[in-house]
């Protein structure tokens, strides 16, 4: 039953990802990956960071894991080497995640044990953070007239192999 989440949770890693390899490509100073947008989360490096960490708390949730310890929040802003490696360590488990059933009703307790909420939310949150995160970046290096790498599911289909063209009908 997982399957129908394959694609979206791919092409989530796949654009954090990318969206990571393009910016530390760009050779930008320490001052620049400081400088934020209006209504961003903070400069390029902190909100690349957000994004990982934050999906691999949700993960770790979701999975009932002690996996990816960096995702508790305690690890200072990383590098773009470190974010990279948290990134792939996140795919894996999200691949063997699920590879699972997922008992999306599944009651996970939350913040500081105040709230329970079903674990499906993990997933939709997941997804819905690391998109909105991802956008303002996005804006970021729109602001410094740097056009973003396009980190669409369209893009992750063609470079994939999940969209292509058909053969032209001959009559």
């Amino acid at each position: 039953m997982n399957e129908v989440l394959l694609d979206a949770i791919r092409h989530n890693n796949w654009a954090s990802k990318q969206l990571l390899a393009f910016c530390r490509e760009q050779n930008f100073t320490a001052e620049q990956l400081e400088v934020t947008g209006v209504g961003t989360f903070g400069g390029i490096l902190a909100t690349l960071h957000h994004i990982i960490t934050c999906d691999g708390s949700y993960l770790r949730r979701l999975a009932d894991s002690d996996l990816l310890p960096w995702a508790d929040g305690s690890e200072p802003e990383a590098d773009f080497d470190t974010l990279e490696q948290w990134a792939e360590e996140a795919r894996l488990l999200w691949e063997d995640t699920l590879s699972k059933p997922i008992e999306v009703e599944r009651i996970i307790i939350v913040d500081d044990e105040t709230r329970g909420t079903r674990a499906g939310i993990f997933i939709a949150q997941a997804l819905n953070h690391a998109n909105h995160h991802r956008e303002q970046v996005c804006a970021i290096l729109t602001g410094f007239g740097i056009e973003p790498p396009d980190i669409q599911a369209w893009e992750y289909a063609w470079q994939t192999n999940r969209i292509w063209d058909l053969p032209t009908p001959t009559h």
